[in-house]
């Protein structure tokens, strides 16, 4: 597992890369969400009442902040996220 501080403006988020048997697990969490690959489900995360983000392509953290938003929980949609802007652009309005 490979663990990456992100900085985003003044704040800090946290990426983690693992590496499982098949594809690559990409996830950034950040204070009030997280933005995550497609090998995490969003269905589980809405369940939860987690501001969350899906995107889907990605190898690494860099991949991540670059992709498009494909999917979010309605927490996330309250944050101002938007299906379409980037991962690094949800991760914004989730520190």
């Amino acid at each position: 597992m490979k663990t990456i501080d992100i900085k985003i403006g003044d704040k800090t988020a946290v990426g983690y890369e693992i590496q499982m048997q098949n594809a690559m697990l990409v996830l950034v969490k950040a204070e009030k969400g997280f933005v995550m690959c497609g090998y995490l489900d969003i269905k589980t995360a809405e369940k939860l009442g987690d501001a969350a983000c899906i995107v889907r392509g990605v190898q690494t953290v860099d991949d991540l902040l670059n992709a498009k938003i494909v999917g979010m929980t309605t927490k996330a949609e309250k944050f101002g996220v938007k299906l379409g802007i980037t991962g690094k652009e949800a991760l914004e309005k989730f520190l």
